[in-house]
């Protein structure tokens, strides 16, 4: 495998997020299910290049925790 970049793959998927116009995204991770050409399943993290494993594990934890919650975004609009 190599790495790649993936803005094109998650585009095609229909990949969105919950942003306002004026929100600045500062990381991100992304979590992949991969089929391989021999049929098997595997998992793949996205990372940025400035995210170390500390960070990764806090923005896995707090995605967790956000939708095993039901937390909704409050709006002002």
């Amino acid at each position: 495998m190599t790495e790649q970049q993936i803005g094109s793959a998650l585009d095609a998927l229909g990949v969105t997020a919950d942003l306002d116009d004026d929100d600045m995204v500062a990381d991100a991770l992304v979590i992949l299910k991969v089929v391989q050409d021999d049929g098997s399943i595997a998992l793949s993290i996205g990372t940025t290049d400035s995210r170390d494993w500390i960070s990764q594990a806090g923005l896995l934890h707090a995605a967790l925790e956000v939708t095993q919650s039901g937390y909704t975004r409050d709006r002002d609009d």
